[in-house]
């Protein structure tokens, strides 16, 4: 009764077994590679499958997304004989389970070693200053080379990135020493050319304030001409109005003599020739006002003091201008 006990509980225990070996389950984005009796029978794809058990084996589960791999730096040589470290990442997806799995043993292994050699053939035909500006460049041209190289793996390589191209330590100093020159002479460039623009629109403002300026003085001198000649129009034309006479002209000019003499730097004045008229007019309306003249006046007397006033008047004005 116990051996019957023990054999049903072996019986119990192998199909649970071979129940656990017959429903294989694959999650997403997976794939499992099967054999039979060691040959390739299928691919296992994502859900739930059925196997046979104790026949079937399951080889290898290999992941379909996209996979990140980040390759140690690797010495290359440009073409200048300078020494780089190149840190390298690869994105890369798997396509075929069954090649990935049958025509390359380590496709990581195998993904690195290609990516070396690459570079060191895309390094090896530039110098050291393409190197470090065509990133892209090389990033292309290694792209292309993996996938050409990986696609009868299974594998397509989605991107290359070069994460740090380190020149040696003094072949940095070198191009720190020459990056800053560089900036200190761009700065100077750009210093000088502050200050000569600066000049430059000082010098425009300056021409422009001076144009205005002597714009606005012409323009005032002519306003100010234009105001006196019609000062002077507008006095004329009254003085014409009134229709003046000798004798009114004579004592306006006696007038403004002594605003012509006046001033502190007025050293020597000379009388002008005009004033003989301007006396000789002046005395003639005078002496229409004398009492020599007047209408009630003896004829005897008074002509003899006329003719004596006369004479002194006429002597007066005989004499040579005074200076």
């Amino acid at each position: 009764m116990d051996a019957i006990i023990i054999v049903l509980i072996i019986l119990v225990v192998l199909v649970f077994i071979a129940l656990i070996k017959t429903i294989q389950v694959i999650p997403q984005a997976s794939a499992a590679i099967v054999e039979r009796f060691g040959r390739y029978t299928r691919t296992l794809n994502a859900g739930l499958n059925i196997v046979v058990p104790f026949i079937d084996t399951i080889r290898n589960r290999v992941d379909l997304r996209e996979q990140v791999v980040p390759f140690p730096p690797q010495p290359v040589i440009t073409q200048d004989n300078l020494v780089v470290n190149i840190d390298t990442v690869i994105y890369y997806q798997v396509t075929d389970a069954r090649a990935a799995t049958y025509e390359v043993a380590s496709y990581i292994q195998a993904i690195e070693q290609l990516t070396v050699t690459t570079l060191r053939n895309i390094i090896g035909g530039m110098d050291l200053e393409r190197t470090l500006t065509s990133r892209e460049e090389i990033n292309a041209a290694l792209r292309g080379v993996l996938d050409e190289a990986t696609g009868k793996w299974g594998i397509r390589v989605n991107r290359v990135e070069l994460k740090a191209i380190e020149p040696p330590t003094s072949i940095q100093d070198s191009m720190e020493k020459q990056m800053r020159a560089d900036r200190d002479k761009r700065a100077a460039i750009l210093q000088a050319e502050g200050v000569r623009q600066s000049q430059i629109l000082t010098a425009e403002g300056e021409k422009q304030s001076s144009i205005l300026r002597a714009e606005g003085e012409a323009k005032a001198a002519a306003l100010r001409a234009e105001g006196e000649a019609q000062a002077i129009r507008t006095v004329f034309e009254s003085i014409h109005a009134g229709d003046p006479d000798q004798k009114l002209l004579s004592y306006q000019y006696l007038q403004m003599l002594p605003k012509i003499a006046e001033g502190d730097a007025n050293k020597l004045w000379i009388v002008p020739s005009e004033i003989g008229d301007a006396l000789k007019g002046l005395g003639g309306a005078l002496g229409n006002f004398g009492p020599g003249t007047g209408p009630a006046a003896p004829s005897g007397g008074s002509s003899g003091d006329g003719g004596a006033g006369r004479s002194s008047l006429t002597k007066r004005r005989e004499q040579p201008p005074i200076d």
